[in-house]
C-alpha cells in the first residue's frame, strides 16, 4: 500500500501545479490522482492515431514532449507540441468523437492518463475547469482553438490576481437631476445667471432653447475670465459669454466614456441629454467632481498637470505616475481599448507641452507645421515607454524660406525629442524622429516620399510605408496631415500593384505554432532563447490590418483593433475572423505591457521560463488568428502569382 500511496502523492504534487487541476479541490484531486495511469513512451511511439476511437482517459505530459499532427500519412502537418503539464487527447472527455490528430512521442516521454469517467463530474460541476476546456487550452480538444472570446474569458477567470480596490471604470454614473440641472435661456443676463448659479451652489448653468435643448454652458471659469476681467458687462446676455457648442453624452454613461470625453475636449462639464445628442432635451450635467469622487487616481488630473506645469522639469515625475496608473489598470483587467486611449492622451499631452515649451524658447514658428506621431504611438498603442517615432511636416514655401524654416523645426524637434527622452522615451535606434532632416520636411517633399513608396514598392519603400502610413497628427495645423492623407489614398487607388506588394511584405513574419520551442525563439545575441512577441506575433496583425483597411479605403483609423472592428463591419463574411484577430491583438498588448512593467523594459522579448502554463496557453491560442488573416491576404491579393 505504501508504494501506491507514494505514487499517488507524487502524481498529486505534479497535477496541482498546472491548470485545470490547480482549480480542483485538494480532496477531489487526491482521489483522482489515485486512479491515474502512468505510461512510458519511447521516441516516435504513437499513442493514438487520427481517426482512432477515443481512449477511456485523456492525457497530461509528465515528462518529455508529444507531437500532435494532422493529415494523411505522407502529408502530416504539425498542429502542436505538448510539453510538461500540457493536456491533450481531450476529445475522449468532451466530444466522445474519434481523435482529430495523431499523438507521437517526440522524445522519451512519461504521460499520465486521467480516467474520463472520474473527471466528468468535476468538469460539469466546476465552471472554472469547464472554462479551461471551452477556451481550447487542452491541445486537440474539439473546440475552436482560436476562440479568442473564450480564451480571453478564461484568461481573466483563471487569473490568480484578485483586485483589492476595483477602479469601477465600468460603473454607470447616475445623476441627481434636482442638483445637476441648472438652466436659463439665452436672453438671461449674466447678472441673473450668476445669481442662479450662486443660489443653486452650482459651478455651471446650461443655456437652453425653448425645447430645453442645450445651446451653451456658462461656468465659473467663464465668469472669471470674461466678465470679472472686465471684457463684458454683467448686464449682457449669457450668449455673449457662454461656451458653445456643448459636449453632450447619453444618460447613465460608463465612467470610462465620460472620463475620455472630458480629457479629449479639455473640459470639466458634460451635458447629459435624453439621447446623448445636442438635439434632445437636457437632463443635467456631469462634472469632473463626479469622476473624482468615483475614482481616486484620475488620469484627467495627470493630463491637467502636464498641460499646466510651469516647469518642463516636472514632466518626468508626472509621466512616472502614469506608469503606476497603467500597472493598476492592467492588473485590474480594465479594457485595453480604454487603457490605450488614456495613455495616448497622456503621451499626447507630453508632446504638446514639449512643443509649446520649444516654441516659447525659439520664438514663433516661421511657417505652419504639424507634428506627427508614427509607429505604435501613431496607432495609439504605445502603452509602455518604448522608443520615439515621430515626424514633422510644414507648409510649402520658396526654397530659401523652406531651408530657413527647416533649421527652426529641426531645433524645435531636437528640444522635443530631448524632453521625451527625459520622460523615459528612448531615441529611435533607426532615427525615425522629427529631429532627423529626412523626416522634417515641407509638404511637397512628403508627397514625393509617398509617391515614390507607392509607385516604386522596393523592400525599403515598403518598410518605410509600413512605418509612416500610421502617422497621426498631434499638434499644429492638422490640415497639412489631411492634405497628405488625401494624396496618399488617391495614389493608392491609381497604383493597384502597391497593395499586393504591401500584403506580401506583411507576410514576412510567419505565425509561430508554439513559441516555447527552440526553433522560433531568438537563436543568438542579447535575446538568445527569448520570444520576440512584437516581430513574430504582433507585427503580422498590425501589417495585415493596415493593408486591409487601405484596400477598403478606410482613412483616419490607425489603431489595430479599431481597424479590425471597422473591417468586421465592412466585410460581414469575414467578421468572425476580424473579431478574433482584434481580440488576439488586445491579449498580446496586455501581455507585452505586463511583461515590460515586470522586467522594466519594452516587453518585446519574453523569457518563456517566466511564463506559467496558463500564460503560455493563452498566448499560443492568439497565434491561430494570425495564420487565418495571413491566409486571407494570400488569397485576396493572389500573392502566389506575385513575383
Amino acid at each position: 500500500m505504501k508504494p501506491a500511496n507514494a505514487i499517488q502523492e507524487r502524481v498529486l504534487e505534479f497535477l496541482k501545479q498546472y491548470p485545470p487541476f490547480n482549480l480542483i479541490a485538494q480532496d477531489e484531486l487526491r482521489q483522482l490522482a489515485g486512479q491515474v495511469r502512468v505510461q512510458y513512451l519511447e521516441p516516435e511511439q504513437v499513442l493514438f492515431k487520427q481517426g482512432d476511437t477515443p481512449h477511456e482517459v485523456f492525457y497530461v505530459v509528465r515528462q518529455g514532449s508529444v507531437r500532435l499532427e494532422q493529415g494523411p500519412e505522407d502529408e502530416r502537418r504539425l498542429v502542436d507540441v505538448c510539453d510538461e503539464g500540457d493536456v491533450f487527447g481531450a476529445r475522449a472527455l468532451i466530444a466522445k468523437k474519434d481523435y482529430s490528430s495523431r499523438a507521437t512521442a517526440a522524445e522519451e516521454a512519461l504521460v499520465y492518463g486521467i480516467p474520463t469517467a472520474l473527471f466528468e463530474p468535476i468538469l460539469y460541476h466546476n465552471p472554472e475547469v469547464a472554462l479551461y476546456f471551452a477556451a481550447g487550452f487542452a491541445a486537440g480538444s474539439p473546440v475552436q482553438q482560436g476562440s479568442m472570446q473564450e480564451t480571453n474569458k478564461a484568461r481573466r477567470g483563471l487569473s490568480t490576481y484578485t483586485p483589492q480596490q476595483p477602479l469601477h471604470l465600468e460603473d454607470v454614473l447616475t445623476l441627481d437631476t434636482d442638483r445637476n440641472k441648472v438652466t436659463c435661456t439665452g436672453q438671461t443676463s449674466i447678472r441673473l445667471a450668476a445669481q442662479i448659479m450662486s443660489d443653486k451652489d452650482s459651478s455651471f448653468i446650461l443655456v437652453v432653447d425653448e425645447q430645453e435643448r442645450p445651446v451653451g454652458i456658462l461656468t465659473d471659469t467663464d465668469l472669471r475670465r470674461r466678465v470679472v476681467a472686465g471684457h463684458l458687462s454683467i448686464d449682457d446676455a449669457v450668449t455673449e459669454v457662454m461656451s458653445a457648442p456643448v459636449v453632450t453624452i447619453h444618460p447613465n454613461p460608463h465612467m470610462a466614456e465620460a472620463l475620455l470625453l472630458m480629457m479629449r475636449h479639455r473640459i470639466k462639464h458634460l451635458c447629459v441629454t435624453a439621447d446623448g445628442s445636442g438635439e434632445s432635451p437636457v437632463e443635467g450635467v456631469l462634472t469632473e467632481h463626479h469622476l473624482l469622487l468615483a475614482q481616486g487616481n484620475n488620469p484627467a488630473v495627470l493630463v491637467q498637470e502636464i498641460r499646466e506645469t510651469q516647469s518642463i522639469g516636472n514632466l518626468p515625475a508626472i509621466r512616472n505616475q502614469a506608469e503606476e496608473l497603467l500597472q493598476k489598470y492592467l492588473e485590474q483587467e480594465v479594457s485595453i481599448a480604454f487603457i490605450a486611449n488614456i495613455i495616448t492622451e497622456i503621451n499626447d499631452a507630453l508632446v504638446v507641452r514639449a512643443l509649446r515649451h520649444a516654441e516659447s524658447v525659439l520664438g514663433e514658428p516661421p511657417l505652419r507645421y504639424c507634428w506627427l506621431s508614427i509607429g505604435s504611438e501613431g496607432r495609439e498603442e504605445q502603452l509602455l515607454r518604448t522608443d520615439q517615432d515621430n515626424a514633422l511636416v510644414f507648409e510649402d514655401a520658396h526654397a530659401a524660406q523652406e531651408k530657413e524654416a527647416q533649421a527652426y523645426f529641426l531645433e524645435l524637434a531636437a528640444q522635443v525629442n530631448q524632453v521625451l527622452e527625459s520622460c523615459g522615451f528612448e531615441r529611435c535606434p533607426a532615427n525615425m524622429m522629427a529631429s532627423n532632416p529626412l523626416w522634417c520636411q515641407p509638404l511637397h517633399t512628403w508627397v514625393h516620399y509617398f509617391y515614390k513608396w507607392i509607385h516604386q514598392p522596393t523592400e525599403e519603400a515598403l518598410l518605410n510605408a509600413s512605418i509612416f502610413f500610421d502617422y497621426r497628427p498631434v499638434y499644429g495645423d492638422f490640415s497639412l496631415a489631411e492634405k497628405l492623407t488625401n494624396y496618399v489614398y488617391e495614389h493608392i487607388q491609381q497604383e493597384r500593384i502597391f497593395l499586393p506588394y504591401l500584403a506580401k511584405h506583411a507576410l514576412q513574419s510567419p505565425p509561430p505554432l508554439s513559441f516555447f520551442r527552440s526553433f522560433i525563439v531568438e537563436r543568438g545575441g542579447e535575446h538568445k532563447d527569448q520570444f520576440d512577441i512584437k516581430l513574430r506575433a504582433m507585427a503580422p496583425l498590425v501589417d495585415a490590418a493596415r493593408v486591409l483597411t487601405l484596400d477598403n479605403r478606410v482613412a483616419g483609423e490607425n489603431n489595430t483593433f479599431k481597424r479590425f472592428a471597422r473591417l468586421a463591419a465592412l466585410e460581414p463574411q469575414n467578421a468572425g475572423l476580424y473579431q478574433e484577430a482584434a481580440m488576439a491583438y488586445e491579449i498580446m498588448m496586455r501581455h507585452r505591457a505586463l511583461s515590460g512593467l515586470r522586467n522594466h523594459n519594452s516587453g518585446r522579448y519574453i523569457n518563456p521560463e517566466q511564463l506559467n502554463k496558463l500564460e503560455r496557453q493563452t498566448l499560443r491560442n492568439t497565434f491561430k488568428p494570425i495564420s487565418d488573416v495571413q491566409e486571407l491576404l494570400q488569397v485576396r491579393f493572389q500573392l502566389n502569382y506575385l513575383g
